[in-house]
This record gives structure tokens, sequence and C-alpha cells, in this order.
């Protein structure tokens, strides 16, 4: 006997859907960890806080969003998310498991003004570690003379 999947089986467009929702959060995790991370690390004499890699991931990421908000386009993780839910014929935020509790941390409402204000100002305070905190390359450089 052969197992045959069904084309419109909705099973694996909501798992899909489950994973970009948990990426989603986990950038937003990253971007908000990641300010207190550079203070924190910063504060504690953490050197790898202060990694290039890291904090160029980090600005480009508030970056994004901060356009994304002034321009009012919506994140293309939400955009494919509610594509895959659609897809798995399911309301566009039904209640599994896991979307219920990542979509309790990630969505609220609020004007969208409320939005553009905060990731503007943070997008400000993460501008503000480059300048207080600035990052550092891996490279060493012998002293002059050497």
């Amino acid at each position: 006997m052969r197992l045959v999947s069904k084309v419109d089986d909705p099973l694996p467009y909501q798992l899909l859907a489950d994973v970009v929702l948990s990426l989603h959060v986990a950038i937003v995790a990253f971007v908000i960890g990641g300010l207190a991370v550079i203070v924190i690390g910063n504060l504690r004499a953490w050197r790898w806080a202060n990694a290039l890699w890291f904090r160029v991931a980090h600005l480009a990421l508030i970056t994004i969003v901060v356009a994304e908000a002034w321009l009012g386009a919506v994140c293309p993780f939400t955009t494919l998310e509610m594509w895959l839910r659609a897809k798995a014929h399911t309301a566009i935020y039904s209640e599994s498991f896991i979307e219920h509790w990542l979509q309790l941390i990630l969505y609220y409402e609020a004007p969208i003004w409320v939005f553009t204000l905060v990731y503007s100002l943070f997008g400000l305070a993460v501008a503000a570690t480059w300048w207080y905190f600035p990052p550092r390359s891996n490279r060493r450089t012998s002293p002059p003379g050497q």
C-alpha cells in the first residue's frame, strides 16, 4: 500500500507558517536582546559584544524595521506567514499552540504611528550605542614602531 499525499494538504503550509513565525520572533528577540547585550556587555567588558559582525547584523535589522515603519511597508515575514496560513486553509490568526503564544509575544494592536515612534526611538538607541560603545573589528594591529 502506497501513501499518497494530497496536493492540497494544509499541514505542510501550517508547519511552514509556524516556522516563519518562530523565525520572526527569533529576529525580534535578537534585535531587542542585542541592544541589551551591547550595553550590558560593554559594562561588563565582554569583548564579543562589540564584534563587528554582531553589531552590523544588529544595526542592519533595526534599520530595516525602522525603514518599513516609515515607508508603511508590511514586514515580509508577516506577509509570508499570512500567505502560508491562507494556503493551509486556516484563519489568519488561528489558534495552534505555537501560533497562539508566539503571536501574543509578537503582534500588538495600536495605531501605526505608535509603532513608527517606538521603532524609531529604538533605532536611535541602537545608533547611540554605535557612538557610545563603538564596534571593534577582530583584526589586531601592532603598535606603531613594531
